[in-house]
């Protein structure tokens, strides 16, 4: 009857998607692990904050009858039970190398405890070596775990994804050496981020955050991938999302032959070093534009893919030239660097690539294209850059001759020139041939088109 009692009480409505864990509560003493006074149960919710951000919060219901309670419980927990994708069992990989070798805390400080409380197992190896997860994943019993989640950068993560498609192919019986149909990969894969630049991480949460990563993994959220694979003439270089040749590439081989210094002063020295010592490569492009109508932002895409559209199906496209940098992406490539993305044009999950062609220009007119990256205008809106929608693309460098091409020759390591693929430096042939695969692999995580744009603003370029 007390007025001011009545206005403080409010109902509170609990949707059992948000749920992810629910446990009895109990009073223990100091040093006591089992039994204590039985004071209700906790459930454990997943609470969407702003700019993308995910956190968990405890809702405690308190009852002192252990009938009642249990009967909660287990009534809560066959709910639980009953949502689909949610994990039961995880293969994990820590890269311990990672950034700043921050990897190891981050998982066992804020995405280990989250796993435990909503009851999931883990199996966990700490790779001590580049290549150290993709040998696992080749011997594993992969039919053991719901899923496999990587604790790294885009490398690490490149590689465990690149490990998983390639045992599919085995297990499917699939010639590894070179794949043109390949099949899907077995379970899904979830992304901590615990690196530099987390391209897949803020295309896939739209944030770098470890605990929204990880709750996104024990929810359950699943989003079919696009993948790409990189091949030679002859043989299969590796499965991808994305990859770059050309200043994207350079800046990458240069970075790892420093790797001696910190993280981030090698990847500055890099950029400017690769920036000031700017110039083309030759090579002659091929590709098979999409021939499915694709919703357009940018009117000059659009006219340019209508004129595109008017060839045969299987018509391909040649360009040649001195290109500055040549980007292939299958997925919209988010980070703090680029907010809207490095392929805004593309999707997740569309069956396409984006190329990106930057035609030879001078240093000032390059660096007002990188600097557009961050900003929300069309980076993409100057003469000298050309942006298609693909399913192939056919790279084919050519060698320079004459006294300026030693320093060319000497980097295309004896006709090898370097791609940086996810964050990775390969160096494996002059040609390369790039298809996209629609939907290959399941990551944990949502569609970045559906949530909020992301308020990350840079000013590091």
């Amino acid at each position: 009857g007390d007025s001011s009692v009545a206005l403080q009480a409010q109902e509170e409505i609990v949707e059992m998607k948000d749920v992810f864990s629910v446990k009895l509560k109990r009073r223990r003493f100091a040093g006591q692990q089992k039994g204590g006074t039985l004071l209700g149960i906790t459930i454990f919710k997943c609470l969407n904050k702003e700019e993308n951000k995910l956190t968990d919060c405890a809702i405690h219901l308190n009852n002192l009858s252990e009938d009642h309670c249990q009967s909660w419980f287990r009534h809560l927990k066959e709910i639980l039970n009953g949502f689909q994708n949610r994990p039961k069992s995880l293969k994990v990989f820590v890269n311990p190398s990672s950034h700043k070798r921050e990897a190891t805390n981050i998982y066992y400080e804020k995405v280990a405890p989250l796993f435990k409380l909503a009851d999931i197992k883990t199996d966990v190896t700490v790779t001590e070596y580049e290549g150290h997860a993709l040998s696992v994943l080749k011997e594993c019993e992969l039919q053991a775990f719901d899923g496999v989640v990587c604790v790294g950068g885009d490398g690490s993560v490149s590689e465990v994804a690149h490990g998983l498609l390639l045992r599919a192919q085995i297990d499917a019986g699939k010639d590894t050496e070179y794949v043109s149909k390949p099949v899907r990969a077995p379970v899904p894969l979830g992304v901590i981020p615990a690196g530099t630049t987390n391209i897949l991480a803020h295309t896939l949460y739209g944030i770098k955050h470890a605990v929204t990563a990880a709750l996104h993994i024990v929810m359950g959220h699943i989003q079919a991938v696009d993948v790409c694979t990189f091949s030679t003439p002859s043989k299969l270089l590796r499965f991808g999302f994305s990859a770059m040749f050309g200043f994207g590439a350079r800046t990458l081989a240069l970075a790892e032959r420093h790797r001696w210094m910190p993280s981030s002063q090698r990847k500055d020295f890099a950029f400017i070093k690769t920036l000031a010592d700017l110039r083309p490569e030759e090579c002659e492009l091929s590709f098979l534009p999409l021939q499915i109508p694709q919703e357009d932002t940018d009117e000059k895409d659009r006219k340019k893919k209508e004129r595109m559209k008017k060839g045969s199906k299987d018509q391909w496209q040649k360009i040649q030239g001195h290109f500055l940098n040549v980007s292939i992406m299958a997925i919209p490539c988010l980070c703090s660097m680029a907010p809207r993305g490095l392929a805004p044009n593309t999707r997740l999950n569309n069956g396409s690539m984006a190329l990106i062609v930057v035609q030879n220009t001078s240093r000032t007119e390059f660096i007002k294209h990188l600097k557009r990256y961050t900003t929300a205008k069309n980076q993409f809106n100057f003469p000298f850059v050309e942006t298609y929608t693909v399913q192939e693309v056919k790279v084919q460098p050519r060698l320079e001759s004459g006294p300026d091409a030693k320093e060319s020759v000497c980097l295309s390591a004896e006709g090898n020139y370097p791609w940086n693929i996810d964050g990775d430096l390969m160096k494996e042939a002059s040609e390369v041939h790039v298809r996209v695969h629609p939907q290959l692999i399941d990551l944990y995580g949502v569609n970045t088109d559906d949530l909020e744009s992301s308020q990350v603003t840079c000013n590091c370029i």
